[in-house]
């Protein structure tokens, strides 16, 4: 799962400390904890009493940033933020972040064919399948869900060995995120599975598939922070592995 000698060199060289400042975007006051994470190296750290932070970082890499209450931010490093030296980056509370919400009310008529126009659709399909006595959700962002939960009833490692086969690089990064100490932290205290997501480049959907299969509980899923489900999808991933061994073995 690690990186060959080759790339750590390579990443390395192209490396350098970049330093600058996180502030609030309202008082424009320091920000004193808040997490980094350079999302291409997996490295983290966090700011100190004056909202000042290093971290190794390459022109192009992506610092994600994360702090309680406050709306996350991602940025892409320049070259002028290492010449300048004098990035600041601010970020937004919540409070500021959150868009304007109209809500409107479904008053019904009476009559059917007009409060059927009125009253909203519910997208999240159900599939159901003869003989079994549950049903699978799948919501219309998944173009291939009844294909997915077929294939998970199917064979349920056939849908493992596509998530993980897929995504060689990111389930690489899993063996980095567990050795970095600030990133666990972080991950410890989030339960929105944002940072997971970004890390390893990996949709919610994806990771609620990964730990259906690996038979991890829905309250489990629902309820584990960040650092729980990581350590989930790690150990799923060393069974894949075994799995895997054993099928080409096989043949």
């Amino acid at each position: 799962m690690g990186y060959t000698q080759e790339e750590k060199e390579d990443e390395n060289t192209n490396s350098k400390e970049f330093n600058a400042i996180v502030i609030n975007a309202q008082s424009e006051r320091p920000l004193e904890s808040v997490h980094i994470v350079n999302l291409n190296q997996v490295k983290g750290t966090i700011t100190n009493e004056n909202g000042e932070f290093t971290i190794s970082a390459a022109v192009n890499d992506t610092l994600y940033f994360s702090y309680i209450g406050f709306k996350t931010q991602k940025i892409r490093v320049t070259n002028d933020m290492f010449k300048f030296k004098d990035t600041k980056v601010a970020l937004t509370e919540l409070a500021y972040a959150l868009e304007e919400v109209i809500v409107r009310p479904y008053q019904l008529t009476g009559y059917l064919e007009i409060d059927v126009k009125n009253l909203p659709v519910n997208n999240a399909y159900q599939y159901s399948i003869s003989g079994l006595s549950v049903g699978y959700e799948a919501g219309n962002k998944n173009p291939s869900a009844v294909t997915k939960v077929l294939g998970a009833i199917l064979n349920p490692a056939d849908l493992l060995r596509n998530l993980f086969g897929k995504k060689p690089a990111q389930m690489r990064k899993l063996r980095q995120v567990k050795e970095d100490d600030e990133i666990r932290n972080l991950l410890a205290s989030k339960f929105d599975r944002e940072a997971l997501t970004e890390l390893l480049q990996l949709e919610k959907i994806d990771i609620e598939d990964i730990l259906n299969n690996c038979s991890y509980s829905k309250s489990f899923i629902k309820t584990a922070n960040d650092l729980q489900i990581l350590d989930a999808i790690s150990s799923c991933y060393e069974d894949f592995k075994v799995l895997n061994r054993n099928k080409k073995s096989k043949k």
